[in-house]
């Protein structure tokens, strides 16, 4: 249960409400990303999650700035959608036992939060632009293309993952396609 509402009378209201929240989502995905580099066996996405780690923070500290100029503080707000994202992709790490089918689960969880980093940037982008804020647009356009390139990364490296996950899972299985 909320105990204290934002008041959103108006669209700077809202746009610092959720620069609030996409302050914690970064800082979220930037404590769960070390977890997805140990349980990645495939070296290239491994790698993607390292680079993508170093982005992240950077992130943290462009919204960090944009919050502190807007406001004077860099307080965050929690960002109840990355909570749930992140928390189903630690279930779902859990209960992948085969290696292969890790990265792909791993991959899918990645993309699901990408996916919604996309939306929340696009987002502010736009609500900067029309509160005048061009700087702030400008530098929140730059992490939505981060963003973007990290998701189409993803799915580059996820056509050979996935496909060595269906091999290994059917000559486990017998299975044939």
């Amino acid at each position: 249960m909320k105990l204290f509402s934002e008041n959103i009378e108006d669209l700077r209201t809202l746009y610092i409400a959720n620069l609030k929240k996409a302050l914690d989502m970064e800082q979220k995905i930037t404590k769960a990303l070390p977890t997805m580099i140990e349980k990645s066996t495939d070296p290239q996405l491994a790698t993607a999650f390292r680079n993508h780690l170093t982005e992240t923070q950077g992130h943290v500290a462009k919204v960090e700035s944009i919050l502190r100029t807007a406001t004077g503080d860099a307080s965050t707000s929690t960002c109840k959608a990355i909570s749930a994202l992140v928390t189903e992709a630690e279930d779902n790490i859990k209960d992948a036992t085969d290696l292969s089918i890790r990265d792909i689960t791993l991959i899918a969880s990645a993309q699901q939060v990408e996916h919604h980093e996309i939306a929340v940037y696009g987002t502010l982008r736009t609500w900067a632009e029309l509160l005048g804020d061009e700087e702030s647009a400008n530098v929140l356009d730059s992490i939505l293309d981060e963003e973007k390139n990290a998701d189409e990364l993803l799915s580059t490296i996820s056509d050979s993952v996935n496909t060595t996950g269906v091999i290994a899972q059917n000559a486990y299985t017998g299975t044939t396609v």
